[in-house]
């Protein structure tokens, strides 16, 4: 007799994660948005000082993270929920927010875990394409929010895409959603957004109580591998949050880790520095080739391949040891998302795009 799963497990999409090809050499791994470069050397040697201490539990309620966090914001640490990476907070956001009945408003294509969030909490997911130009279009956005709506969830700049809007324009969008809406903002490469300074969406904390800022220690801070994400919002939304999830879900290592990397501003200025300059030299070789491509405001690009057979783009470049995502698992078939890396990765890339090509 075969074990029976609840029916809601026939509901959920399976996370798009990034192929695995095998090669006789070192791979370009530019498919998951991570930074090429390792932490600062003082976060490590702050991770490695916690190493001996791995027989104890680590802090349930992430006290120091919490108090780095607030201070280097300057918002209260009660407003700041910390996570195993920006999707635990998503994940628990659903859980705390969302039920059947409840209604659920987001972009497409735009990050693959959004889709989970209504199915597993049997909330209705109502998908709002994409304008032209691979942007949100927060005004069909909101002519889908009804009373039923729970969450509207913005992501600025957009995964896959890496548009972004300016805050003007999402402030506006807040504004005019009824209160009993979450908006959660996920910024999970707003460091790479040239349009803003990273702290500029803070003020609109104080403006919108009903809004949410997700951010991530796995992009620019380079600590994909620890898995730690925050939010800041209300408190009423850190407690429920908490509610719902297992207490002790970001490890030791890390929140030394985290704690570690945030007195490291400078550190963080070098990488988006580097990354723009990659960015701006990929987009006109892309240019170039006659590859049309969003306008990226974080670390990778979203590139049409117009009439080409993605599968078979995919495959070349793997063959060639570089490997990127397809848009079809993405959202929009046609499509590749690259990451840009360093250098001479970027260089792989463009030499086994020309050989696809």
């Amino acid at each position: 007799m075969s074990l029976e799963y609840a029916a809601r497990l026939r509901r959920i999409p399976s996370y798009p994660v990034a192929q695995t090809y095998e090669f006789g050499g070192e791979l370009a791994k530019l498919a998951s948005n991570e930074t090429p470069f390792a932490p600062h050397p003082a976060v490590l040697e702050a991770i490695e000082a916690q190493v001996r201490t791995l027989n104890r539990y680590p802090d349930p309620s992430k006290a120091r993270l919490r108090e780095k966090i607030a201070g280097r914001l300057g918002v209260p640490a009660g407003t700041v929920a910390i996570g195993n990476g920006s999707c635990e907070l998503l994940f628990a956001a659903a859980d705390a927010l969302l039920e059947p009945g409840a209604e659920l408003v987001y972009a497409w294509p735009s990050f693959s875990v959004y889709p989970q969030l209504a199915a597993q909490s049997g909330a209705r997911a109502i998908e709002v394409p994409l304008d032209s130009e691979h942007r949100h279009d927060l005004e069909a956005m909101a002519r889908e929010v009804t009373v039923a709506t729970r969450m509207v969830l913005v992501c600025n700049p957009n995964n896959p895409t890496g548009t972004a809007l300016p805050l003007d324009e999402i402030d506006a969008f807040i504004g005019s959603l009824p209160r009993h809406v979450a908006v959660l903002l996920d910024e999970a490469y707003v460091e790479f957004n040239t349009l803003q300074d990273p702290d500029s969406s803070l003020p609109l904390l104080q403006k919108h109580a009903n809004l949410v800022l997700l951010r991530t220690f796995s992009k620019v801070y380079g600590l994909a591998g620890l898995r730690v994400g925050y939010a800041i919002g209300p408190e009423s939304f850190r407690a429920a949050v908490d509610q719902v999830r297992q207490p002790f879900s970001v490890s030791t290592l890390a929140q030394a880790g985290a704690i570690e990397a945030l007195r490291h501003v400078d550190e963080l200025e070098r990488r988006v520095e580097r990354t723009v300059i990659e960015r701006v030299g990929m987009e006109d070789e892309l240019a170039d080739r006659g590859l049309a491509h969003a306008e990226s405001q974080a670390n990778f690009s979203w590139v049409s391949l117009g009439d080409r057979d993605e599968d078979e783009v995919m495959a070349a470049l793997a063959k060639r040891g570089v490997i990127v995502r397809g848009g079809k698992s993405l959202g929009a078939e046609g499509f590749i998302r690259v990451t840009y890396g360093t250098a001479e990765e970027n260089r792989r890339f463009l030499a086994a795009l020309d050989a696809a090509l």
